[in-house]
């Protein structure tokens, strides 16, 4: 474009979530803010979020639904803008939004409400936005950085690095961040794949060959995490939101716990099913609990048959109960960043300044959002993350 600016007092790199909001603060500071990004438009990831109704923060967001090698490190941008300053964002733009279920709240509408309302602030701001433009060089200066990019050379002030993670390359993710924090010299956490489905061997496949669609609520353990979600058997193996959450547990080769009647003594509830009506079918009472697809699945994979409650002493209901409730199995792994909703890792938080999210080796070097070794639960916090950490970046850059 011919009016492609030759300087300007920030520049951040990274049209979505997090460079979108610390544009449109520092430009109401009274800086001259430019976007630069490679796709074709904006805010792609949140465009597609929350099937297609992003589901932009969470009402019980706090500094435990977030891991990072340093835990503390969110703490003081949470704090600082908190999920309810941007809900009054979301009510100034009068832009519906209902919670969907733990504290997890979505736009009535579509995403594109989200998107729009951070182009309304931005144009507000003064912001300039450029889209289809790539930065092939950053160059640090006595006062500020040289970056080369497709439309030009700009000089800055500050320069923001708000590029994401590696998680779903179709939206133009890029490892273009982390090559920037190790061109300045900074660590990088390990990265992988987060709130992502797992994949099964071919013979689990096999197994489960009827149950692609089927769900049921759970209660997922790996590690240190468990949750209480919902499992999805899918073509390729498991997803659900129990899955994506302890996905960012698990590590290649671990096994997964399932409990199957999360909140409940299946033992129990299959004696007192006993006592209650003894000529019911095991697989008629289970059939109260999971869909007939499932109590057949169960059933097979512990060689279990279906009699009649009476036709069983308690000390076998006690048994078939254990057996039915935990169900252990270990992934063959995941899908991999092609359908993970967010990268674990990046850039190592030890290098960035909590308050300011300013780089402690380069001065007036910003990193914010995904980039940033640190990652939230699924529902709402990785949003959360992004408006927080580019509030914190856009006070001061």
């Amino acid at each position: 474009m011919s009016d492609f600016p030759a300087q300007t007092d920030v520049l951040v790199i990274g049209a979505g979530a997090a460079g979108l909001m610390c544009a449109s603060v520092a430009g109401r500071r009274g800086r001259s803010v430019l976007v630069l990004d490679h796709a074709n438009k904006v805010g792609k990831k949140i465009l597609m979020s929350g099937g297609g109704r992003c589901n932009f923060t969470n009402l019980y967001t706090a500094p435990e639904n977030f891991y990072s090698r340093n835990p503390h490190f969110c703490k003081s941008a949470l704090a600082r803008y908190t999920q309810w300053g941007f809900i009054a964002l979301v009510e100034k733009h009068g832009i519906p939004y209902h919670e969907k279920s733990l504290g997890q709240l979505f736009c009535d509408n579509k995403s594109k409400d989200i998107v729009d309302l951070l182009l309304a602030e931005c144009r507000a701001a003064k912001v300039q936005i450029r889209t289809r433009c790539g930065v092939s060089s950053i160059e640090p200066l006595e006062k500020g950085f040289q970056v080369h990019t497709g439309l030009g050379e700009v000089r800055c002030e500050s320069l923001v690095i708000a590029t994401g993670g590696l998680s779903i390359p179709t939206m133009g993710a890029t490892g273009f961040g982390y090559d920037v924090a190790r061109q300045f010299g900074l660590n990088i956490i390990d990265t992988r794949p987060a709130l992502v489905p797992f994949t099964l061997h071919q013979r689990q496949l096999e197994q489960q060959g009827e149950l692609p669609g089927s769900a049921l609520a759970v209660t997922a353990s790996c590690d240190s995490g468990s949750f209480n979600e919902q499992l999805l058997f899918t073509h390729r193996g498991l997803s659900g939101p129990a899955v994506l959450q302890i996905s960012s547990h698990w590590r290649e080769g671990q096994a997964v716990d399932f409990d199957l009647a999360p909140g409940r003594d299946l033992a129990q509830w299959l004696g007192e099913q006993r006592a209650e009506r003894p000529n019911t079918h095991l697989h008629s009472a289970l059939a109260e609990l999971w869909s007939k697809k499932l109590v057949q699945y169960f059933l097979q994979q512990r060689k279990i048959t279906s009699l009649p409650l009476k036709q069983y002493t308690q000390a076998e209901l006690k048994d078939i109960g254990e057996q039915l409730q935990h169900w252990q199995l270990v992934p063959a792994g995941t899908e991999g960043y092609r359908t993970a909703e967010v990268t674990l890792g990046g850039v190592d938080t030890d290098e960035i300044s909590s308050r300011t999210m300013e780089c402690k080796k380069q001065p007036r070097l910003y990193f914010i959002g995904e980039v940033l070794d640190v990652t939230g639960w699924l529902g709402g916090y990785n949003f959360q993350w992004a408006w927080a950490s580019g509030h914190a970046a856009g006070e001061v850059a």
